[in-house]
């Protein structure tokens, strides 16, 4: 029996569990190398290898992987905030990319074939922003874009923007305890359209200067060239793209100094050859991600939602829902239980076969309590025991129910050790 290389490498449990009877059966004559994979599976007692989370749609928020020793258990994924799954038509996309040869710079037929594939991209991610004349500039990812757009220019911010935002911006801006953010000149401020934690949607005013599209991108209506903003970015990956490659869009006539300086590829604002797979994935998920909001699928994510808090019972004075009278994203819920921890509530799903999260994805695993809450005012006891849970069009209401019950019974576990 042959098993491929990324079986060993992706689930090692499995591998070194199962591996010895692979090796029996070769030494077998039982059954042909012509027979199914499965037949021969079922005849040396091995189980089928795990399935990855991005396989067909309908199996897209779960995920199986080994616990224990060997005993597969079927996962939820509920962090569509952090990253989301792959989409099929971003997978397809790219395989086509990966036999385009040449150099999009190149004036021969090979680099002309790159450059169309390129060019596609960019209208199908303007197409999706509602950015028919705006530039679009491909980087490598939203925190990449985000410094194009910022460094440099001592615009306001608040406290409640990401850490890629507060890198270049002060976050002097008054936050109200629902996360809306008051922005007095904003010419020279920045203001994100919706938060990744609490998923509080903000109203951008006219002549914004920079916005952080990342989360509120493909997930509520948004058109860039009718926003009155003057730049914003994206990111692939939280639309069903692949990581590593965003997006800088700006109304067309800004000016930006370029930070990657050299070849003078993008329009002469971000050298380095394009990663034309990256880019034709980027499309090709904005394009599927534009369509599924026109269509209303994240009205259905609304509703599992207004299920999971109702489940949960946030409606208890001793859990708070953040940002609740707020307008928010139709897919998160934050809510704080105080002395519970997140990170501890974050470890106990994922025993339990659920991956939420305790904030933001993009601070390297730190444990430490959210930033985004103290900035609306929150106790740090709050803030530390705040917990994200965001869905996704693959999420089942049955396994949204069965995360609210085994949320719950930790929690009973909590308060009898509280007690």
């Amino acid at each position: 029996m042959s098993t491929s290389f990324s079986t060993r490498r992706v689930c090692p449990t499995w591998w070194a569990i199962h591996s010895h009877r692979a090796r029996r059966c070769r030494r077998s004559s039982r059954w042909s190398t012509t027979e199914r994979p499965s037949r021969r599976r079922a005849h040396c007692g091995l189980r089928e290898p795990p399935a990855g989370i991005f396989g067909a749609r309908r199996r897209q928020g779960r995920r199986a992987l080994p616990r224990g020793r060997g005993n597969l258990a079927e996962r939820v994924y509920l962090d569509w905030n952090a990253t989301a799954p792959l989409r099929p038509e971003a997978r397809v996309a790219m395989a086509e990319a990966m036999d385009v040869v040449g150099n999009p710079s190149s004036v021969h037929a090979e680099g002309r074939a790159a450059r169309a594939l390129v060019e596609r991209a960019r209208a199908q991610v303007a197409a999706a922003l509602g950015a028919l004349s705006a530039d679009i500039v491909f980087t490598s990812g939203a925190t990449e874009a985000a410094a194009l757009a910022l460094a440099g220019r001592g615009l306001a911010g608040s406290g409640v923007e990401h850490d890629a935002v507060k890198a270049w911006a002060e976050p002097s801006l008054a936050v109200d305890g629902q996360g809306r953010v008051a922005v007095a000149e904003p010419g020279r401020a920045t203001l994100q359209l919706a938060n990744s934690e609490t998923g509080v949607v903000q109203e951008l005013p006219e002549g914004l200067a920079v916005s952080d599209l990342t989360q509120g991108f493909g997930k509520v209506p948004f058109a860039f060239d009718w926003s009155g903003v003057e730049a914003g970015f994206v990111s692939a990956h939280k639309i069903g793209g692949p990581k590593g490659v965003g997006a800088l869009v700006l109304k067309r006539g800004t000016d930006l100094p370029a930070q990657i300086r050299g070849g003078g590829q993008e329009m002469g604002r971000r050298s380095g050859t394009e990663n034309i797979v990256g880019i034709a994935g980027f499309g090709a998920a904005a394009e599927a991600a534009a369509r599924d909001l026109a269509a209303g699928v994240w009205d259905r994510v609304a509703e599992l939602r207004n299920i999971l808090e109702i489940s949960l019972d946030v409606c208890e004075k001793e859990i708070i829902l953040v940002g609740d009278s707020a307008p928010r994203l139709p897919n998160t819920t934050c809510l704080a239980v105080p002395g519970w921890k997140g990170e501890t509530q974050v470890m106990q799903m994922d025993l339990a076969g659920f991956a939420i999260s305790a904030g933001s994805a993009c601070s390297s695993g730190k444990a430490r309590s959210s930033g985004v809450l103290e900035a609306m005012g929150y106790a740090p006891d709050v803030a530390r025991g705040a917990i994200r849970v965001s869905l996704g069009p693959g999420v089942t209401e049955d396994e949204v129910r069965r995360f609210a019950g085994t949320w719950r019974a930790r929690l009973e576990k909590f308060r009898a050790r509280a007690a």
